[in-house]
């Protein structure tokens, strides 16, 4: 037998004993495979920054048909509500008790000014409170605003079309819905957490079961030792990116225009660095608690921080996007929106595969390194 059948049936033997341990062990298999479809339900419901019926109070001083017209033109779509019609002062109290997110205020005079061809001016006051929801609350109200200009333009105008007419598409996610920009992102985090801690319990558990010196009375090599604790979670992972990916698209109608087989491709380079990353901490600890807390910290953080998946990296101070380079969710991110939303090919995000095999490749290197066959 050569040296390589021979590595080949060694590391074999490792991956099939690493799969009896991870059959016998439930919590695994819920760890892998429970989990992140139950989390990916909770964030993408429950992190949402879509805006919808915003609770808007009407102060409509002109009482015109006019004024009726401009409080029923946001109102029409149903993405404002109206909740009060109420004079100006009332509008505060209203904010603070959080009955409304904001208020449109049409002076006197309105239609008036508007009957004479000058500019028509209204007012809209928004609870500033949640920064992000009130700029969602200004772009819906200033397209509303737009649309209805226009309208009473060409009422002005006659049939004659205006000088300047704009026309807005938005590509790749045209109902601006925020599960459709979280989901890929999502995916990044949960492989991540879940290889990390996949692996980081596997040596930890060895040590403190007192079941490493059998190994080390064994003829396997580190490497061997290695590849055959990690082939068994890396199939897992990928059952965990095609029920992600399944759970993503099924419930949140979140488009697949890319190649699959390139997330597979990407989805699997990331797995294998994270798996060397849980391995490598399981390795330095030999600790199940210890190694928990550490996979925590150095995956959970940083996949929601630092990848962009939430927060915009271009935003960030330089000394956080350089950090961010070394984070490889931050790639998986930028691919999987890539391949998902606009069916980017390798040609576009070969730089993100490069960065992942950089990672794995250390990630593993640094594992196999440490891995000594010795008990103290």
């Amino acid at each position: 037998m050569t040296r390589a059948s021979r590595f080949l049936v060694r590391t074999g033997a490792m991956a099939a004993k690493e799969t009896v341990h991870v059959r016998r062990d439930p919590r695994t298999v819920w760890l892998a495979l429970g989990m992140p479809v139950l989390l990916l339900v909770l964030f993408g419901y429950g992190v949402s920054m879509d805006v919808e019926r915003v609770p808007l109070a009407i102060v409509d001083d002109d009482r015109t048909a006019e004024s009726r017209e401009l409080a029923r033109a946001f109102t029409a779509g149903h993405e404002f509500v109206e909740v009060a019609d109420v004079d100006v002062s009332q509008v505060e109290p209203l904010f603070r008790r959080n009955e409304a997110l904001a208020a449109l205020v049409v002076p006197r005079r309105y239609a008036e000014r508007l009957a004479r061809g000058e500019s028509g001016r209204a007012q809209l006051l928004v609870d500033g409170g949640d920064a992000a929801t009130a700029v969602r609350i200004l772009g819906k109200a200033d397209a509303i605003a737009r649309a209805t200009s226009l309208d009473l333009a060409r009422r002005t105008l006659g049939p004659a079309r205006p000088p300047l007419e704009a026309r807005v598409w938005t590509r790749y996610n045209p109902t601006e819905r925020s599960a459709i920009f979280l989901v890929p992102g999502l995916a990044a985090y949960l492989l991540a957490i879940g290889a990390v801690m996949l692996t980081a319990l596997t040596v930890a558990g060895e040590w403190e079961r007192g079941s490493m010196e059998q190994l080390f009375a064994s003829p396997v090599g580190r490497l061997e030792i290695v590849l055959g604790k990690l082939l068994p979670y890396l199939a897992l992972g990928f059952v965990q990116l095609l029920l992600v990916l399944a759970v993503g698209t099924a419930i949140f109608d979140v488009p697949v225009r890319g190649s699959v087989l390139l997330v597979f491709v990407l989805g699997g380079t990331f797995l294998v660095g994270m798996l060397g990353q849980g391995l490598l901490i399981s390795v330095v600890t030999r600790n199940q608690l210890v190694a928990t807390q550490a996979a925590t910290l150095s995956s959970l953080l940083p996949s929601v921080l630092l990848s962009g998946m939430i927060f915009p990296i271009e935003n960030m101070p330089w000394a956080l996007r350089a950090m961010s380079y070394v984070i490889p969710a931050r790639y998986l991110v930028h691919a999987l929106r890539g391949i998902l939303l606009k069916g980017n090919g390798l040609a576009t995000l070969w730089p993100d595969l490069v960065g992942l095999a950089a990672f794995a490749a250390v990630a593993l290197a640094l594992a196999t390194a440490r891995f000594r066959r010795r008990v103290a």
